[in-house]
């Protein structure tokens, strides 16, 4: 179980302050959730060198390092300095894996460092991921590779970039230790940034030890800190639970608008807040196939990219289970309510999905067969095989009557043929100029994805050349996924041939 607040002074020789950084926490976790977690200090990382920090994002958090070297902000982001205020923490979860229950997960390689308030005015969780053993471990040595941890750095800021809610990446520090991966690996940890890393997992733990006060407590503790207006509803925790289902169906829309596959959505990995986490066995479909899996550990192809908006539901009916209790003392009422929040999510994240694939349409009004009309082009896809992101990014020259690339990357079949007339009919009776029409297009359909075959190719260079020129590169191209960079066509390509299936694993 969990511990009440301990002793929060070092006990691994961890130093004191640094006043070349500043980060003002403000830690309601570990300050209002006592029980929901266990102290813990990072381990001391043998000789800790900055990778990458995000300048960028640290002014947004109100965090002034601009004193700092280098050297120092490796010194902090590996955890062998720690800040005033800072309240090192393992929170504790279960969670279904692969649709298996665990009665006890919680972070076994991660630290919440503590909270700050952006500029914004909004709370985030600052947190070290690679940092050591904690009391959750297990057999593991909560240590991460530098691969997973390049990877979570450019694929979490591509998908902000991409304006799909996602925790972020702060910092990546190498420890200047090899940890063992099947093979010696260099040891590496990421900073990430979030609106909380409170999961449906969270509730889990507490609902499945009979400890309903304590879902109380977390529930309530969610509707203070992301949905504060349960609070002025007659059924705040079934208001919650709506709430919930749908940031859950918008987040889960914009994953299947631009072909983004999770790899791993076990309930440990599904956010309160309606963020991305967990970029481990996470990947971009290139060719359009509906069943494409990624994950070595998914043979079942559970977590497919057809399936995500079915397990999102999934997962929060294992939420859901959890709130009965808090919805109604009337357990068929809270069922039968709560059953009602599902179907909403369902509805949601159709009505969301298709507005969004009208956008990469070109459209701006709603007609009834508009839901066929985009089944019968993925159907096309599927058939032929056609890479997703070029696709619908050439689209956009169509009706800007520019020379395209559409007819060479489908073959002109009768079907096609047929679709392409229907759409354009369907164009000309949503009349706005070829330039708006492009533009709407344009800003949702990028150009830019993190391609598996370069983020391989930058993790590669990292690892055997201690060359991180090609992540920096590729980072810059991603950054800006919808706007036309001269020089970089080679990122907007799919893998070449050679490249082969590809296969994603766990590991950050």
């Amino acid at each position: 179980m969990p511990t009440d607040k301990t002793d929060l002074a070092s006990s691994g020789g961890n130093s004191n302050t640094d006043s070349s950084v500043q980060i003002h926490f403000d830690n309601s976790y570990f300050n209002e959730l006592s029980g929901f977690y266990q102290s813990q200090d990072a381990e001391l990382a043998p000789s800790p060198s900055l990778i990458k920090f995000n300048y960028a994002l640290a002014h947004s958090l109100n965090i002034d390092v601009q004193s700092a070297t280098d050297e120092q902000l490796a010194t902090i982001f590996s955890g062998n300095q720690k800040l005033e205020g800072a309240a090192p923490l393992a929170q504790a979860y279960a969670g279904h894996q692969f649709g298996h229950y665990n009665p006890q997960l919680g972070d076994g390689r991660a630290l919440l460092l503590g909270e700050v308030i952006d500029r914004e005015g909004k709370r985030r969780d600052i947190q070290l991921k690679g940092s050591g053993r904690t009391p959750f471990s297990r057999s593991g040595d909560g240590k991460a590779a530098l691969g997973p941890v390049l990877r979570e750095y450019l694929v979490s800021e591509a998908m902000h970039a991409l304006n799909i809610p996602t925790t972020r990446a702060l910092a990546a520090v190498s420890t200047g230790e090899q940890i063992w991966r099947n093979q010696a690996a260099i040891g590496a940890i990421v900073t990430r940034t979030a609106s909380s890393h409170i999961r449906v997992g969270s509730f889990q733990y507490f609902a499945a030890n009979g400890e309903q006060d304590k879902v109380k407590q977390l529930a309530d503790y969610v509707i203070d800190r992301h949905y504060p207006q349960a609070k002025q509803t007659d059924s705040p925790y079934l208001t919650l639970l709506t709430l919930i289902c749908e940031q859950q169906a918008k987040l889960v829309s914009k994953w299947q608008l631009v072909g983004f596959i999770h790899g791993v959505m076990n309930t440990d990995n599904t956010t309160i807040s309606g963020e991305t986490i967990d970029y481990g066995p996470c990947a971009f479909m290139d060719s359009y196939d509906p069943n494409t899996v990624f994950s070595s550990i998914d043979s079942q192809g559970r977590y497919a990219y057809a399936n995500q908006p079915h397990i999102a539901q999934w997962n929060l009916a294992r939420l859901a289970e959890t709130l009965l209790p808090l919805i109604s003392d009337d357990e068929e009422e809270s069922v039968e309510l709560a059953t009602n929040a599902l179907q909403h999510y369902m509805a949601c994240y159709q009505e969301l999905w298709l507005v969004g694939m009208r956008a990469k349409l070109g459209l701006k009004d709603q007609e009834e067969g508009d839901l066929e009309l985009v089944q019968e082009l993925l159907s096309l896809l599927d058939e032929q095989g056609v890479d997703f992101t070029q696709f619908f990014r050439s689209l956009s020259q169509v009706v800007g009557g520019e020379k395209n690339e559409t007819e060479k990357l489908i073959k002109q079949t009768e079907e096609w043929t047929a679709w392409n007339k229907k759409w354009h009919q369907r164009l000309d009776r949503n009349p706005i100029s070829p330039a708006e029409r492009a533009e709407l297009m344009d800003r949702h359909n990028p150009i830019y994805i993190p391609r598996n075959h370069k983020v391989e190719e930058v993790i590669l260079a990292a690892e055997q050349n201690n060359d991180f020129r090609p992540f920096e590169r590729l980072l810059k191209v991603l950054e800006n996924p919808f706007k036309v960079q001269p020089g970089c066509e080679e990122f907007a390509q799919p893998a070449p041939s050679d490249f082969g299936p590809y296969r994603t694993f766990c590991g950050t």
